[in-house]
């Protein structure tokens, strides 16, 4: 179990705070929705969420498959739509090290699947994968 405290500090922002370690990160409206863009959404932290998972997992299995996956990266688009407004897509792309074997990208990739924050999404959210 970890905590998260939420606070609305004003002007569309909220600040979290992350209770083992005390790390904070503020969010802000986006602008297609009222407000300044000024730093992740709510939303955008569930795409960031999404990408973070998957490279955190594809390291736990390179670290146990002596794999180096350094330089390893994902970009990733959070796609809304209205009526109710939500996400309706994340549109990723990953870029792994160009010197790995077909084993070992074959291996990380499955680690797509593995994620649990994606797993965790409601089935009307796709969530779509490429790799670059």
């Amino acid at each position: 179990m970890v905590k998260i405290a939420a606070t609305y500090i004003g002007d569309g922002r909220v600040e979290l705070v992350h209770g083992p370690s005390g790390e904070k990160i503020i969010t802000d409206l986006p602008t297609d929705n009222g407000g300044q863009a000024r730093s992740f959404s709510p939303t955008d932290l569930a795409a960031a969420s999404i990408a973070s998972c998957i490279l955190s997992i594809m390291s736990l299995l390179a670290k146990s498959n002596k794999i180096d996956l350094t330089g390893a990266s994902i970009e990733i688009e959070k796609h809304m739509i209205e009526n109710p407004r939500r996400i309706d897509k994340f549109i990723g792309v990953i870029k792994l090290p160009p010197d790995l074997k077909a084993q070992q990208k074959e291996k990380l990739l499955s680690c797509v699947k593995a994620c649990p924050v994606s797993r965790s999404l409601h089935p009307d959210v796709k969530v779509e994968f490429s790799v670059d």
